[in-house]
């Protein structure tokens, strides 16, 4: 089954890592019931790359006292995220969020993207 993922890269200070995480499981709960198939919250643990790689710190530049994460909602398919992004934006216990102070880390050095899955691989239990 076709799947399609938004992926997002995003300093946080560290002084805020609890108030995101208090967001993000709320949104974790409204994006999975509005329809998204996972919902993932990485905190940055090790970021050190072999030589000539670019590593998050080099995209992100992140400044003193900020950790990066690294997030991603699966969907079902790219309309899929199209109807379930709408809703979610739509949701009344995110609408405060919707402001840009009201978010714990600076929105405009937040990369994001949509993307098509190329190849998906999982262990089997």
């Amino acid at each position: 089954m076709p799947r399609y993922v938004d992926g997002f890269v995003l300093p946080v200070p560290a002084k805020n890592v609890a108030a995101y995480r208090k967001i993000a499981r709320l949104a974790s709960k409204v994006w999975l019931e509005h329809g998204a198939l996972e919902y993932v919250e990485c905190m940055a643990d090790d970021l050190n790359v072999p030589p000539g790689l670019l590593a998050f710190t080099d995209m992100v530049k992140p400044k003193r006292g900020e950790t990066i994460m690294f997030s991603y909602i699966v969907y079902a398919s790219k309309a899929q995220r199209n109807r379930i992004s709408k809703k979610v934006m739509e949701d009344p216990r995110l609408a405060h969020l919707m402001k840009p102070d009201a978010m714990p880390f600076d929105l405009s050095r937040m990369a994001c993207g949509g993307f098509k899955i190329l190849v998906s691989a999982a262990a089997k239990d």
